[in-house]
């Protein structure tokens, strides 16, 4: 596409994603990284909350979660997400769309073992999503966990990460006037060729 030059240039939607968060990681003051993860429950009511973008792979987004947790029941159970990155300080934003699927291998053990050690305990005291009597009791489950766990705990079973290979990826960069830059990347499914449109602000 003849205009599609500057911020938005380039053949590839997974290179041109790394390319805006990592200048974002210059300019954000909080968590760059973070997305608005959109799911659906089972009768098709929609659920979103701030989940760690962790990586963005050759093909597909990647981030981690509570296996028991509402967002992975949600998306165990209907296979597609989507989810918007948006950065103010840069007035832009990425919006992805696609299917889904568990990272529960090597990878998985990798970025579990490079977290704090609180941060790997607290997974495993944590029963995400479920009703939560006080904070103390929280704080008495990490206790145990501690002491039953030591100091180099090995992934829970119940934790792990999703992949989500999109289908839909939409760029948008703020323009004077509020005639905003949109160019949508699509594909018919995850092997496909995309196709990229720019689309009215």
């Amino acid at each position: 596409m003849s205009d599609r030059t500057g911020i938005f240039a380039g053949d590839d939607p997974f290179v041109l994603a790394q390319s805006w968060l990592d200048e974002a990681v210059t300019s954000e003051i909080n968590d760059p990284n973070a997305i608005a993860l959109s799911t659906v429950d089972a009768d098709g009511l929609p659920n979103t909350r701030m989940v760690l973008l962790k990586d963005i792979e050759a093909d597909a987004f990647v981030f981690y979660t509570n296996y028991g947790s509402a967002k992975a029941v949600e998306l165990d159970g209907q296979g597609k997400a989507s989810f918007v990155m948006h950065w103010k300080s840069l007035r832009r934003q990425i919006r992805v769309r696609g299917l889904v699927e568990r990272e529960d291998g090597p990878q998985a053990d990798e970025y579990y073992a490079s977290r704090s050690l609180k941060s790997r305990l607290g997974a495993w005291a944590s029963h995400q999503s479920q009703p939560l009597g006080s904070r103390a009791s929280l704080m008495a489950d990490v206790a145990k966990i501690t002491a039953s766990k030591g100091p180099n705990p090995p992934r829970p079973p119940f934790w792990g990460g999703y992949r989500i290979r999109p289908v839909e990826i939409e760029f948008w960069a703020d323009g004077a006037f509020r005639l905003h830059d949109r160019f949508r990347w699509t594909r018919p499914d995850c092997t496909s060729d995309w196709g990229i449109s720019r689309l009215h602000p």
